[in-house]
């Protein structure tokens, strides 16, 4: 039975104890990458970290060695796992993955390197130098350090689940793309008298621009610049909505300084006192969000999706709330928007999205579109 030392680094299996390499497991593809989401998902409820190590072989060799070499390093990293940790093929009869489970997030840096030595070594000592030279091992970590800026933090090699899931929906995803091309070129035609007034009535009524270009986090965690009519004055500080978003966040916002219930917080400020005149009007009718119909045009959104988020709230969220801006693209309206909009709790927000993504559909996307200009006339929680 494998085991940890004092300091949570894997041990390897004995081989006189129960559960030995030859008997272990080594799970076919489609179990490996089911494991591979639940171990996702458990991370995210427990806190801890799991290591996903990817031992693959060169697409060059022979078939026939290729088989050989697999064969020999299947039992090698199965008599290193414990029998929480999970051998299986990532990919079949080319990539064998080992998780190694249940880490404790404050030793990560310390555990994790010291498990691919061991992997390393031990494959070392096992393989010649001529199969050693075939193979190469990646390391991926969950949850993922989504501080690093980099165009795109999130690591496909977590995700072969989601993966698989675009590809059933591929047709579907095409349909959606030429729908927002589609739909964003005729929203720009009919809207294109009012864009005109509105961006005259901006420059004559404060100084400043006409559009805000503000970077957001797309999907993936890739991000591009969103494009809004100015709404606000010019000079602003965006610690005011900072502070605010980290009080909707944690359930401290009110929807009123009056109101005892810190539960009803808005997602929007209220009473802005950074917003125009006029930017009050565009956001309670959501006029300032016209321009996103370029962002679609350009791929960045869509028609239907999650809203897109500041960077400093992404820095502000849990694993799991990822999964809103991981499995769908954002978008200028979404369930989230039409049923209660800015009024809902931030959990209950980030759990819409994830719902949306889960059972998405070609026909849930027009019953959101449907849903959207009452949404919008109503005004119900825009600010």
């Amino acid at each position: 039975m494998g085991r940890t030392d004092s300091s949570g680094v894997h041990k390897p299996r004995s081989s006189g104890s129960a559960g030995t390499a030859e008997n272990a497991p080594v799970l076919n593809e489609v179990s490996f990458q089911d494991m591979i989401a639940f171990e996702r998902k458990r991370s995210e409820r427990s806190g801890r970290v799991y290591a996903l190590i990817l031992v693959g072989t060169r697409d060059s060799m022979p078939r026939g060695k290729r088989e050989t070499l697999l064969g020999k390093i299947g039992p090698v990293l199965t008599a290193l796992t414990r029998d929480t940790d999970i051998t299986g093929w990532y990919r079949s009869g080319s990539i064998i993955g080992v998780i190694f489970a249940d880490i404790d997030s404050a030793d990560k840096d310390a555990v994790v390197p010291v498990i691919v030595a061991r992997v390393t070594d031990t494959l070392s000592e096992n393989l010649t130098l001529e199969e050693l030279s075939q193979i190469s091992i990646t390391t991926n970590c969950y949850p993922e350090n989504w501080q690093d800026k980099t165009s795109r933090p999130s690591n496909p090699a977590l995700y072969p689940d989601l993966a698989l899931r675009d590809q059933s929906r591929r047709v579907a995803i095409v349909i959606k793309r030429i729908r927002d091309i589609v739909g964003g070129l005729v929203a720009i035609v009919l809207f294109a008298p009012l864009i005109l007034a509105v961006a005259i009535a901006i420059k004559l009524t404060s100084k400043g621009p006409v559009f805000f270009r503000q970077e957001r986090i797309g999907q993936h965690g890739k991000p591009f610049v969103l494009l809004k009519f100015r709404s606000m004055f010019m000079g602003n500080d965006t610690e005011v909505h900072k502070q605010w978003f980290e009080s909707f966040y944690t359930g401290n916002a009110r929807r009123h300084p009056t109101d005892d219930d810190k539960g009803n917080g808005t997602f929007k400020l209220p009473n802005d006192p950074r917003v125009t005149r006029l930017g009050r009007l565009l956001r309670r009718t959501s006029m300032d969000e016209v321009p996103q119909f370029f962002n679609v045009l350009k791929g960045e959104m869509s028609l239907v999706g999650p809203r897109p988020p500041i960077r400093y709230e992404v820095d502000a969220y849990k694993a799991w709330h990822r999964g809103r801006i991981l499995q769908a693209k954002p978008g200028i309206t979404g369930l989230w928007q039409v049923n209660g909009r800015s009024r809902v709790a931030f959990d209950e927000m980030v759990r819409l999205d994830l719902r949306y993504a889960r059972t998405w559909s070609i026909w849930l996307d027009i019953q959101i579109l449907l849903k959207t200009p009452a949404a919008v006339f109503f005004g119900e929680g825009a600010y």
